[in-house]
């Protein structure tokens, strides 16, 4: 992607959010949103336009898990890992994932077309273990219901 177009997007973040005090959270979301990642040739460009250094700004990408370096998989699966759904399964479901996808949290498959992430809890505690299809939460998810609503998923993208 040419810097043009990274200058461009962070220039239109900064320019809606106003002000570069306590920009830098909300100006990644901006360009995570436009990019569906927070690509490695716009750190050097918040670090300029924040008058931060690119350590504070990598600081930042590598502290929060929620901004991603490279482009997520056509289908984004996330798994709680929050302690309710851990004491229900999570861990077992979470080994299962893994073993099926090929990759680990915070990748991709090899293919392209699933990212697999952690979240730390979903709302949905007295039904765990749970998980995040794109924009849909699931409940009680067993290994034969993540294969099923994998292969849903993967059939929709």
């Amino acid at each position: 992607m040419p810097a043009a177009s990274f200058d461009a997007c962070v220039d239109a973040a900064l320019e809606q959010l106003g002000t570069p005090d306590g920009a830098l959270l909300p100006l990644l979301h901006a360009i995570q949103a436009a990019y569906g990642h927070v690509p490695a040739d716009t750190v050097p460009l918040i670090a300029d336009r924040l008058n931060l250094s690119r350590a504070e700004v990598h600081g930042v990408l590598s502290y929060y898990h929620h901004f991603r370096k490279s482009p997520a998989g056509k289908v984004v699966v996330q798994l709680c890992r929050a302690e309710a759904c851990q004491s229900v399964g999570a861990d077992a479901l979470a080994e299962h994932a893994k073993a099926r996808l090929g990759c680990d949290f915070h990748e991709t498959t090899a293919d392209g077309s699933v990212t697999l992430e952690p979240v730390y809890c979903l709302g949905q505690c007295a039904c765990g273990p749970s998980m995040m299809v794109g924009e849909r939460v699931h409940a009680l998810v067993t290994p034969e219901k993540f294969d099923a609503l994998l292969a849903r998923a993967r059939s929709d993208a």
